[in-house]
């Protein structure tokens, strides 16, 4: 199975860039979670690289290190607690060390952070990365500094994100940030804020600076990307006043994706996260119009029951979203779909169970993101019901999903033998140095024989021969 998020037994991603001459300090920068925070983490590094800060890779000569942090479950949060408290021993050795917490988790423990885990210096929200410098500043005269306070207003849309780490070929562009579909047991509200959206212009304008900088490859990124919506330069939250002339000029998701799709019209172009009741068959329209638009879309269900949609507050029912699912196959044939699941929600029943199952052999997902519901305090679930489900219980209805998943995820892989694909080569493999690795349009890995001439980069025509769960396997045409 693809990941979704990094296995949470192991450290977070730390990143390293080019030094920028005359910068004095070290920053150690490691991210947790989603594409998100990978992405805020790139504009927290814009942001103090101009403040004397270049990152490195080796913790031990830092003058500050920052964890942002993710609150999706609680096994997440307890692995940075664990890395906290390895750096409090590193901080004894060096007192003049300033340990910072960042994002979702920051957000949610807010002044909890400094009063109960006495671990960090430092706690900012993910609106608030443009206070870092000030923040630092409280953190040299010997104070706890904080910052938490969410934005109705705020995208960073005129920072340019410096690009950590990474392979030079695929980057993230932000487009929108914070969440307003409240589903019950989603903490993402609560901790990245009301939606926003985000001026075309800028993005515009970021998805060129990439291309003229090498990169092939973009993924559009939001926690809910169908519900983009910018007009006369408003946010989203005012469009129920706008006139009606600024109604018809509106630009929505599926019509930004056609300009970013017009604008580096040799660019391979992803987006993420879709939401079902936010999606337009537009949407599918211009992915069949424009080649560089990716056949890939991630559509979360997180249940296949409507008793347990309802009590998600999912704002779709189960036959709306295989209707979308079939209608949008029927304007894009090939085209690949991924999901979230969640397992053992409260008051899920065998029955609520069996629906999941069946709603995944109806659509056949590529593969998916499967969780066992984890209780996260301050959600609705949270507050208002109870979790019920025995863990027992939980474990083995994953366990069926992933089996399931596992089955589908051979069969859709299964149907790309014997194809040619066009493929991105975005690294090596992991097993065979002398092999290349990469995605088609379908955002399936593909594995080949290095041939003489390639690079880094290239787009390649490969034959596949034969395929695994995760891999198809094949040879350059």
């Amino acid at each position: 199975m693809q990941e979704k998020y990094i296995d949470e037994n192991k450290q977070g991603e730390a990143y390293a860039i080019a030094e920028k001459p005359g910068n004095t300090r070290k920053l150690f920068l490691e991210s947790y979670g989603c594409q998100m925070n990978f992405s805020d983490s790139e504009i927290v590094a814009s942001i103090l690289n101009e403040q004397g800060y270049n990152t490195t890779l080796n913790v031990e000569e830092a003058d500050l290190i920052l964890l942002n942090t993710c609150s999706i479950r609680e096994k997440a949060e307890q692995t940075v607690r664990n890395r906290l408290s390895m750096f409090h021993h590193l901080k004894r050795k060096k007192p003049s060390l300033t340990v910072g917490v960042l994002g979702c988790m920051a957000e949610r423990l807010k002044t909890k952070f400094l009063e109960e885990e006495h671990l960090v210096d430092l706690v900012v929200g993910p609106d608030a990365y443009r206070d870092l410098p000030n923040l630092l500043k409280e953190t040299e005269d010997g104070q706890d500094a904080i910052n938490v306070i969410l934005s109705r207003e705020e995208t960073y849309a005129d920072i340019s994100p410096v690009r950590l780490g990474g392979n030079g070929v695929t980057a993230f562009v932000t487009i929108t940030r914070g969440c307003d579909n409240m589903c019950t047991f989603c903490v993402v509200p609560f901790t990245r804020g009301r939606e926003r959206s985000r001026d075309p212009h800028s993005i515009i304008e970021e998805c060129r600076e990439l291309w003229n900088s090498g990169y092939k490859e973009i993924t559009l990124l939001g926690q809910n990307v169908d519900s983009y919506l910018w007009y006369g330069g408003g946010p989203k939250k005012d469009f129920s006043k706008a006139s009606e002339l600024q109604k018809a000029t509106a630009v929505h998701f599926s019509e930004l994706l056609e300009m970013v799709a017009q604008a580096v019209p040799d660019m391979r172009i992803r987006f993420a996260t879709s939401n079902p009741q936010d999606m337009s068959l537009e949407v599918f329209r211009m992915m069949a119009k424009y080649p560089n638009i990716c056949r890939y879309v991630h559509l979360p269900v997180q249940s296949g029951s409507n008793n347990m949609l309802k009590a998600m507050n999912r704002q779709h029912t189960r036959e709306e979203y295989l209707s979308l699912v079939k209608a949008a196959r029927e304007i894009v044939p090939d085209l690949a779909v991924s999901q979230d699941m969640i397992a053992g929600f409260c008051g899920e029943t065998e029955e609520d169970h069996q629906d999941t199952l069946s709603l995944m052999r109806e659509v056949e997902y590529d593969y998916g993101y499967m969780f066992a519901y984890s209780e996260r305090p301050g959600t609705p679930a949270h507050k208002k019901m109870e979790d019920n489900v025995p863990e027992e219980t939980k474990k083995r209805r994953l366990n069926d999903i992933i089996e399931i998943q596992s089955e589908l995820s051979l069969k859709r892989m299964q149907s790309y033998v014997g194809r040619v694909h066009e493929v991105l080569i975005d690294g090596e493999s992991r097993k065979n140095k002398n092999q290349w690795k990469g995605r088609n349009s379908q955002n399936a890995v593909v594995v080949f024989d290095k041939q003489e001439g390639q690079k880094l980069g290239d787009f390649v025509s490969v034959f596949v021969h034969d395929c695994t769960r995760g891999t198809l396997l094949g040879k350059t045409v």
